[in-house]
């Protein structure tokens, strides 16, 4: 039932015509590009999600971006999750699905005064084992 269901779904997303299509920063740098040049258009229904991989080498830290599939990423974000210490020869990956999410972090701003709570929304990061549980769901 369950694949019945996602298969009707996805003839319908694809049957009607809706392309899903994100975009990403691309590059790999030491600088944390995040410039119009560097913005791409991700594969239309194949490269779903945004990664960024931040490696901690002897000359500073080098950043990766790219598209990917969401399946792609979640597999390489779930094979380095030991290496991600911070440390040198550390590798950390990050999955997001929202445009352009794989920029920099945002900077912490100062507090502001008593005009009332600040609310600062992240681009969400999908946890690879909620995606894994969810793919699997679907799949059996």
């Amino acid at each position: 039932m369950r694949l019945w269901t996602f298969s009707a779904l996805l003839l319908s997303l694809f049957g009607s015509g809706l392309a899903l299509q994100i975009q990403c920063y691309q590059c790999e740098m030491t600088d944390d590009c995040a410039t119009p040049e560097f913005i791409v258009n991700c594969t239309v229904n194949v490269q779903d999600t945004c990664q960024k991989e931040v490696l901690v080498k002897d000359d500073g830290i080098h950043y990766r971006k790219s598209c990917a599939s969401s399946a792609a990423c979640l597999i390489a974000s779930s094979g380095y999750q030991q290496f991600c210490t911070g440390k040198l020869n550390s590798v950390c990956i990050a999955c997001c699905n929202t445009p352009l999410c794989n920029g920099p972090r945002q900077k912490k701003r100062a507090p502001q005064s008593s005009a009332g709570p600040s609310v600062r929304l992240r681009p969400p990061l999908v946890p690879a084992c909620v995606l894994l549980l969810l793919l699997g769901a679907v799949l059996c």
